[in-house]
This record gives structure tokens, sequence and C-alpha cells, in this order.
């Protein structure tokens, strides 16, 4: 089995400050890393998909680093809208991935398990949108004819719509073109974003497509056409990706808070419960 823990949009902040006032994310980052180490099976990797940052401050990859460097297990990563290309490629040039990209923008290939891994830069410096651009398309197109192993794509922006407009506006801009691309090959099993803060599953171009919540704030879940860009503090939350050959990829939400339990599925009566004291 292979089993990869995906996080998203981390938005960290300079050593004591807020996300937007309200929202201490470098506590909230901190507390989904304890929920990763803290899981019974450890991931054989963690994919970031986007958001590691706030505002592509130096100060804030390098808490990343800090509070990243407590995981054992290999750890890929793209940028987001909030991140940048060259700041992400700077802070971690020495991580898997990062440090075999080429050109202006990460994109890559990674073998974890029995997934390959190509993760895609959809950063446009400055501006909220997604966008791949020929250049990487070709690439793609190229790395998916050459090897048909079970692949997982992982983008920061959807491709397809949320169904929150004010959020499909600033999605992936080529989202057509990555689907001529990628509609031939059955080996992608699956396409894994960030960038809007909600859990949504949707298809895409013959494929699934999974979006993970966010481990610090989620977006309000509003559908009108006018509706303004709010946040709230639901559940902060992350997904467990589990391949295996038989089953193929299958995707589990495992939330960052600690709850009651566990209790066993049975009655009282006539039953002794783990733990309990004969009388």
């Amino acid at each position: 089995m292979t089993l990869i823990a995906q996080i998203t949009d981390l938005h960290l902040r300079p050593s004591g400050l807020t996300c937007y006032r309200v929202s201490d994310t470098n506590m909230l980052a901190e507390r989904a890393i304890r929920a990763i180490l803290g899981l019974e099976h450890r991931p054989d990797a963690v994919v970031i998909t986007g958001d590691l940052t706030d505002r592509d401050d130096p100060r804030e990859y390098a808490l990343a680093r800090h509070i990243l460097a407590r995981l054992p297990m290999p750890i890929y990563m793209i940028p987001g809208n909030h991140d940048t290309s060259e700041g992400m490629r700077s802070a971690f040039s020495d991580y898997p991935g990062i440090s075999e990209a080429s050109g202006e923008k990460l994109y890559y290939t990674a073998d974890i398990g029995s997934l390959r891994l190509i993760a895609l830069d959809s950063n446009v410096p400055g501006k909220p949108h997604g966008l791949l651009g020929k250049a990487q398309l070709d690439w793609l197109a190229e790395t998916l004819a050459a090897d048909d192993r079970p692949t997982m794509l992982a983008i920061h922006h959807p491709p397809a719509s949320t169904g929150i407009p004010h959020m499909d506006n600033i999605g992936l801009m080529d989202s057509e073109a990555l689907a001529e691309v990628i509609a031939p090959h059955t080996h992608v099993e699956r396409i894994i974003c960030g960038h809007v803060h909600r859990p949504i599953v949707a298809a895409f171009a013959g494929k699934i497509m999974t979006l993970a919540p966010s481990v610090a704030h989620q977006l309000m879940l509003d559908f009108k056409e006018d509706s303004p860009s709010m946040f709230s503090f639901e559940p902060a939350a992350y997904f467990l990706h589990q391949h295996t050959p038989k089953s193929g990829t299958v995707t589990h939400t495992a939330y960052v808070e600690n709850y009651p339990g566990p209790f066993p599925f049975w009655s009282d009566e006539g039953v002794t419960w783990p733990g309990d004291k004969p009388e």
C-alpha cells in the first residue's frame, strides 16, 4: 500500500503575525504536522499543494522549513498564488523534486511507492488565477506518453469548476488545454488540488479531481454570483490518498483536531469495553 498525505493552503506568516488579522495559521500548521505524526500508519510522503506562505516572504519560508523539518518522510511541494516559483525554489532548493526542476516554473515527477506524482506549477506572479502555459503542457504530454504507471497530478488551481463563482473566476485559465493533454491517458488516476479551502470532488477530462480543505481556515460555502470572499473556522482537515494495485487511488478525509473516541460499535449489555476493570 502507498499512502500520501496532502496538506494545502497553510498561509504561514512571519512569527508572531496572524493571517487576515484573526487566523493563527502558524499554530494551525503546527497542529496539522502533529496530526500527521500521530497517524498509526505513517504516510510514505507528504504533498503540499500550494500557498505554503501567505505573502511569499522569506521569513515565512524560513518558518515553513522549521515546521516541516519534523516530518521524517519526503515532502513534495508546488507553489500557489500566494507563493512564487522563484521564492519556493530559493527556499527549498534541496527538497526532492524542486532540486531537479529546471526552468522558471517548478514542475517535476517523483516516484512514491506504487504511484508516480507529477507536480505542476500554476503560479502566475502577482495574479490570483493559475496558468500552466504551453511549455509545461508540452512537457506533461511527453511525460505521460513515456510512462503508463498509475499517476497522480498535483496542481494548486483546480481545473474543474467548483460552483463557487468568485473562486472559479481565479481558477486555472488553461484548463481546456490541460484536458486535451490528459484525457487520452487512462493511467492518470487522480488530480489533487488546493486553492479553494474546501473539500470538493469533481470530474475533469474523464478523471477524478479532489480538492483538499485547508489545514487552516475554510472558505464560506456560498453559490451566489456576487458572493464575497469570506472564511470561517470550520474543522481543518487534510487528505490521505491510499493506493493499491487492486483498488487504485482512494481518498480519505482526516481531521486535524482530536475528537472523543474511539468507541466500539456494540451495545453495553454483556460486553466488556477495552480498559474496563472487572467488578
